[in-house]
């Protein structure tokens, strides 16, 4: 059985890690979004934001991070793994603050494929800031458009997860899987 890498991805504020940790719940094996640990890392240098002190070298993190996450999947020997966020969450952040970036990023992201992609739209009801996700609301919708953007220039075809409850979103996602797969 070959593990199918899924990503669930999209803006600040979207529900994507309540939504991970519901398929966890539900008993899927789920690898957890990394950047909050990259920014404590900092914080615990005095490095207030390292994704805006040094966003090269932030996503850098994030990047190899990342991709050791995709390696780590098949160890699963599940039918899915979900990631929180992809590899190329991380030059579609780079794409949106405007930030020059080695070809390596994209050759990674290019080399790494994940199986699927989903990305779920902002939504206004739930989306707090907090002392690591500082983008305001508009910020939030137009990385939402970033990632989209971005996910595509890699040739994926995301799957967009309309706005609506935890456990309505895993069945949107689940049942899409089952068409996919």
């Amino acid at each position: 059985m070959k593990t199918k890498r899924i990503v669930i991805s999209g803006g600040p504020g979207s529900g994507k890690t309540t939504l991970i940790d519901h398929l966890s719940d539900l008993g899927y094996d789920c690898l957890p979004e990394i950047s909050r640990e990259v920014t404590l890392e900092a914080q615990k240098q005095g490095i207030a934001q390292l994704f805006l002190t040094d966003p090269v070298l932030f996503s850098k993190k994030l990047l190899y991070g990342r991709l050791d996450q995709f390696h780590e999947g098949p160890e699963h020997n599940a039918s899915f793994v979900f990631y929180d966020r992809g590899m190329p969450d991380v030059t579609a952040y780079m794409d949106y603050l405007g930030t020059e970036y080695s070809d390596e990023f994209g050759e990674i992201c290019v080399a790494h494929r994940y199986d699927a992609v989903f990305l779920l739209p902002p939504w206004e009801e739930i989306y707090q800031s907090d002392n690591e996700r500082y983008e305001s609301w508009e910020e939030a919708q137009r990385i939402y458009t970033y990632l989209l953007n971005g996910y595509r220039n890699y040739k994926y075809e995301p799957h967009v997860v309309p706005v609506g409850t935890i456990p309505e979103r895993a069945s949107e996602i689940l049942n899409k899987l089952d068409t996919l797969f």
